[in-house]
């Protein structure tokens, strides 16, 4: 929640086109990577993690990212949420990483209740097809993002509303009615007769 997208998007490209291997982030340093990334929330707490967790890259792990959870989260800065998020972009797992929009979605909706990140994710996991499990968790965070909103939830226009156990919604989604078939002209089709439709 520290750090928006547009505030992420903003600072990486930069920064990537300079420093993207752990030794390179090294090179770089600390002070010169919290200016990089000054649109990022709490960047110099950031800043001091990345380098730390670069050196211990190099020094524990041949400079390559790990892609055990356990050891991901022996590495600075570096939490469950994270290690989702690494192993289901960068090695392609199915993990669900449990922000805090996926965090009310989850309890909003009743779809997996839990006091904790780690009780939503387990309610998550168990209910989650395998077959969606890999893009699930991106799924929740723009629902999260751009409908379920937290202050204002925007449930007119929410696909699950009539599903949702949110007692504070403002609506179902309305449905829309699909358009009537026009009828044909008589002499629609008739060689040299009648005037011509769009189909014709």
């Amino acid at each position: 929640a520290q750090a928006t997208d547009a505030g992420v998007n903003k600072a990486t490209p930069a920064l990537f086109a300079i420093a993207d291997t752990p030794q390179k982030m090294l090179a770089l340093g600390e002070e010169r990577l919290a200016e990089m990334i000054r649109t990022i929330g709490l960047y110099r707490t950031k800043a001091r993690n990345v380098i730390a967790l670069s050196g211990r890259l190099i020094e524990k792990h041949g400079g390559e990212v790990p892609c055990d959870r356990d050891v991901l989260e022996t590495l600075p800065g570096v939490g469950r949420k994270t290690a989702n998020v690494v192993l289901n972009v960068a090695f392609g797992e199915p993990r669900i990483a449990v922000d805090t929009h996926i965090f009310r979605v989850a309890n909003r909706t009743g779809l997996a209740p839990g006091k904790t990140p780690l009780a939503v994710e387990d309610g998550l996991e168990k209910r989650t097809p395998p077959g969606y499990k890999l893009n699930a968790h991106h799924w929740l965070i723009l629902h999260g993002r751009y409908v379920c909103k937290a202050r204002k939830p925007d449930c007119p226009v929410c696909v699950v509303a009539d599903l949702c156990r949110y007692k504070a919604k403002t609506g179902p989604a309305e449905m829309i009615a699909a358009p009537a078939d026009k009828p044909r002209s008589r002499n629609a089709g008739e060689s040299g007769r009648g005037r011509r439709t769009a189909d014709g």
